[in-house]
């Protein structure tokens, strides 16, 4: 029987805490011992984090600003040093974190790279046989032998890039860098990721794109103030995440996204998310999420074809209507109803609302009945869909979730011609 390899990353109850002073000089009397006072407050930016990565898994890291995301990379990286916990790491790593890090700015490109290399562990001779590949997927032209304090954003990313991904590295760190680059950068960036993933090499990234979560990752971990809220399959934590996203009180599901420490936990954990990943992308009538502050209930949903039969088939290139059924229970000034439609993997492929379509701007009162109806033309490739629901607004500056239901309907579009994307183009081609 073979012995299952070791996992890439382990990270066991991991804390980092910060000294923060309110002035330059409490700084410099603390670490004198000039007072028996406390001149600092002290804030925890991770607080017993505990993460393992199994090798050639695509794990991401999503969170709000301040939820220690880029922390923990540091701390995975060897950046910085963990207050508490321990980290361990099985491979090489290349990390693409902060701009900036690791390049010395009066340098020009070509001494960077090697810099940079010599930084990992390689020798001049292995850094110049990777050199043309380097340069290739930077396509900088002639900057590249140019200081690079000259470079712009967009330059220096695609350089810090092009190093990191270059160099053969077993584990890839990357901290929303990609988002600087172009929309051509980008797309070169992630087939390199699933260049990667085929390889069988371990990716830990954080971003803020979602999609790209859903896409590219096996897992999601979402952190949330320092704490590990939960892990478990890209739709089920994104779906958490846009609960905290809203100030409301996170409602998971079966339990698989819990905090698991136990080392045979987590591996049934894993088989778990695989299990549930495939069944996602194989059959997308999952759990329904529910959640809201109860100013609205969302009281009825259906999905009628052009004949006005309800129905979960929908022909491709039809119009059906999608109507929600909504019970006022507050007062609420101008609600907004809005729907979107989310394929398997969680990734939401579009979707409108009544504010966007200038339909509905009105108040509505405790006791009032609205049924809101999209009369929809689906031009999406055949396939199965979830439809999600919501009923939002603004309460001052304040976005405020009075209810919304997540993959409350299941839709399947019938086609016979699916070309290439999410959706039909209905191009008129002539040939002359």
């Amino acid at each position: 029987m073979e012995k299952p390899s070791a996992p890439a990353i382990i990270v066991s109850g991991v804390s980092k805490k910060y000294k923060l002073y309110d002035r330059p000089t409490d700084r410099l009397r603390d670490a004198l011992h000039l007072t028996g006072k406390q001149l600092y407050k002290e804030h925890l930016a991770l607080d017993h984090v505990d993460l393992t990565v199994e090798r050639g898994e695509t794990v991401g890291i999503i969170g709000t600003n301040g939820s220690g995301k880029s922390t923990i990379l540091k701390i995975i990286t060897g950046v910085l040093t963990p207050t508490e916990g321990e980290v361990q790491v099985d491979g090489r790593i290349s990390a693409l974190l902060e701009l900036g890090a690791g390049f010395n700015m009066e340098y020009n490109g070509i001494d960077n790279i090697y810099l940079n290399g010599m930084m990992i562990g390689f020798t001049e001779e292995e850094i110049k046989s990777r050199m043309d590949d380097i340069l290739s997927f930077a396509d900088i032209g002639e900057y590249v032998y140019q200081p690079v304090r000259t470079y712009s954003s967009g330059m220096f990313v695609r350089l810090a890039f092009a190093v990191a991904i270059n160099i053969d590295p077993e584990i890839l760190i990357v901290d929303e860098a990609l988002s600087v680059g172009d929309v051509f950068f980008q797309a070169k960036c992630y087939h390199k990721f699933e260049e990667f993933k085929e390889q069988g090499k371990t990716i830990l990234f954080v971003s803020h794109d979602l999609s790209s979560i859903s896409k590219y990752c096996d897992r999601a971990v979402l952190l949330h103030r320092g704490r590990k809220l939960g892990e478990g399959t890209p739709k089920k934590m994104i779906d958490v995440y846009k609960q905290v996203l809203v100030g409301q009180e996170p409602v998971t599901g079966s339990g698989e996204e819990n905090l698991l420490n136990d080392t045979m936990l987590r591996a049934k954990a894993k088989k778990a998310v695989r299990k549930d990943r495939k069944e996602e992308e194989a059959q997308p009538a999952g759990e329904e999420l529910k959640y809201g502050n109860g100013a609205a209930r969302i009281t009825g949903l259906s999905l009628k074809d052009e004949q006005g039969r309800e129905t979960k088939a929908i022909m491709k290139g039809s119009v059906c209507r999608i109507t929600m059924e909504v019970e006022i229970l507050k007062d609420i000034d101008k609600p907004i109803f809005a729907f979107t439609i989310k394929n398997a993997l969680g990734i939401e492929i579009t979707g409108t609302n009544t504010m966007v379509e200038k339909a509905f701007l009105s108040g509505v009162k405790k006791g009032d009945r609205k049924t809101v109806t999209f009369s929809q033309r689906i031009d999406l490739q055949g396939g199965d869909y979830l439809l999600s629901f919501g009923v939002t607004g603004f309460e001052g500056d304040d976005f405020t979730v009075y209810e919304r239901r997540y993959d409350a309907l299941a839709m399947t579009v019938v086609s016979d011609k699916n070309t290439v994307g999410y959706y039909d183009m209905n191009s008129e081609v002539t040939v002359d």
